[in-house]
C-alpha cells in the first residue's frame, strides 16, 4: 500500500488451545505471554522497548485455532521490528523465574474472567455445545491445570507447534514486495530444533439432536440473558459458511432486521438482540443471545423459534435479501482499509483456510438467492435441535 507509511507486520500460528491436550488447557494462551519473556539473546522487557523506541505497536492473542503477533511500525522500521519479534517466536527461552512470575498473571485472567457473567455465560454455552470437541474448553484454561504444567511441558509444546509449516507471516504498508521478502526471510531463517509433544485426541462431536439447556443464576446481573446456539459449518464448506453469515444480519443485525423489529421495536421483549456468526476451522457457532426481562425467557425463545420456521418454509424476499448483501458486502469493503486490517484478513484465512479464500466473500455472498438461504436455514438452524443457556439475577 504505497500510500501508507505504516507497516503491518502479522505473524499466525497454528497452534492455538485446539492443539493442547486436555491436561495442558491454557497452554496455548499462556505460552503467548511467555513468548514476550525473551531469548538467550533478548532479555525480558527488551522486545518492549525496541517497539516503543521506534513508535511501534505490538500485541498478542490466542485463540482455540491460533496464536496471533502483530507489530505496527514506521515502515523503515520493518527490519528493525521483524527480527526481536522473529527472535521471539523462534527462539522464546521460557525461562523458570519468569514462568512462576507470568503464571500468577494468567491466573489473575482467569479469574477476573469468573466475575464476569457474560463470560460465564459464553463458557457455559460452548461446554453445552461442544461435549467433545477441544472448542468447548475456554481458551484461558483452568486454575487448576495451570498449576501443574511445567517450563519444560511449555517449551515442548513451542518447540513442536512453532515451526514453519504452522506459521503464516503477512506484510502490509508501504514496503517494496521484495524488500519485505528479504527482511522476513532473514528475520525468520532459523528455527528451533523441534520437540515431540504429546498430542490431542479428539472424539469425533456427535450431531446434536436435541434442545439442549442450561441455567445459571448469577450474583451482580441486573437482567437476564438468552444465549441461544447452533454449530455450522467449518471453513471447508465456507459457501455455506457465507449464507449463515446473511441469516445473521437478517435475524438481528439493525433496526429492520426481523428480531430487532419485533421483539425490541414492536413488542418490547428485550433490551437488546444480536445474532452473529462465528467462522471457526473445524466448527462454526450461529448464535442469538438477548438481554431481557427474566419473565420474558420463555416467550422470547418461543418467538425466535417461529422466525426459524418462518425462514424454513418462506423464502426471504429479494428487497430484504438485497439490504443484507449490502451490509455485509459494504463491512468486508470497510475492513480493508489498512494496513492492520488487510494483514489480518490474509493472516487468519491463511491460518484456517488458505489467504486466497480471503477476497472471495463479497462474490460469494452475491451468490446467494431466497431459496439458497431457505435450504441453510433448514440444514443448520432448526428449532428442534439447538442449545439454550439462560442466565438470571439472583
Amino acid at each position: 500500500m504505497s500510500a501508507t507509511p505504516v507497516v503491518a507486520l502479522d505473524v499466525w500460528v497454528r497452534a492455538g488451545a485446539t492443539k493442547e491436550p486436555d491436561s495442558w488447557s491454557g497452554m496455548a494462551h499462556f505460552l503467548e505471554h511467555m513468548i514476550f519473556k525473551g531469548t538467550d539473546a533478548i532479555a525480558p522487557g527488551e522486545f518492549d522497548q525496541i517497539i516503543e523506541n521506534r513508535g511501534g505497536v505490538a500485541n498478542a492473542a490466542t485463540s482455540h485455532d491460533y496464536a496471533h503477533f502483530y507489530v505496527n511500525a514506521a515502515a523503515d522500521y520493518l527490519a528493525e521490528t521483524a527480527q526481536p519479534l522473529a527472535e521471539l517466536l523462534l527462539r522464546a527461552s521460557i525461562p523458570d523465574q519468569e514462568f512462576d512470575r507470568e503464571r500468577d498473571v494468567v491466573l489473575e485472567e482467569i479469574r477476573q474472567a469468573q466475575d464476569s457473567p457474560d463470560w460465564l455465560g459464553f463458557q457455559a454455552m460452548m461446554e453445552t455445545v461442544y461435549q467433545r470437541h477441544p472448542y468447548r474448553r475456554s481458551v484461558l484454561g483452568t486454575e487448576e491445570l495451570l498449576m501443574s504444567r511445567t517450563p519444560h511441558e511449555m517449551r515442548c509444546f513451542h518447540r513442536s507447534h512453532y515451526q514453519p509449516e504452522n506459521m503464516t507471516v503477512v506484510v502490509v504498508g508501504g514496503i517494496d514486495e521484495q524488500q519485505a521478502r528479504d527482511i522476513t526471510g532473514k528475520a525468520f531463517e532459523q528455527f528451533s530444533d523441534r520437540w515431540d509433544c504429546p498430542k490431542l485426541t479428539a472424539e469425533a462431536e456427535p450431531p446434536l439432536i436435541e434442545i439442549r439447556r442450561q441455567e445459571l443464576c448469577l450474583p451482580r446481573l441486573e437482567q437476564a440473558r438468552l444465549m441461544m446456539a447452533w454449530t455450522g459449518p467449518g471453513v471447508e464448506h465456507l459457501q455455506s459458511a457465507c449464507g449463515l453469515d446473511l441469516l445473521s444480519v437478517l435475524l438481528a443485525d439493525g433496526r429492520t432486521s426481523r428480531l430487532v423489529r419485533e421483539l425490541r421495536e414492536e413488542l418490547q421483549l428485550v433490551e437488546g438482540i444480536e445474532s452473529t456468526f462465528s467462522l471457526q476451522r473445524e466448527s462454526s457457532l450461529f448464535t442469538i443471545s438477548a438481554v431481557l426481562d427474566a419473565k420474558d425467557v420463555e416467550e422470547v425463545e418461543s418467538r425466535i423459534c417461529d422466525r426459524l420456521w418462518q425462514l424454513q418454509s418462506e423464502p426471504v424476499s429479494e428487497v430484504e435479501l438485497l439490504r443484507c448483501k449490502r451490509l455485509l458486502c459494504n463491512d468486508f469493503a470497510f475492513s480493508l482499509e489498512t494496513p492492520g486490517q488487510l494483514a489480518g484478513l490474509y493472516g487468519y484465512y491463511n491460518t484456517i483456510a488458505t489467504a486466497e479464500l480471503a477476497l472471495s466473500y463479497p462474490t460469494r455472498i452475491q451468490s446467494f438467492g431466497p431459496l439458497d438461504l431457505q435450504r441453510l436455514a433448514q440444514q443448520y438452524l432448526s428449532p428442534r435441535r439447538y442449545t439454550a443457556v439462560v442466565l438470571k439475577p439472583i
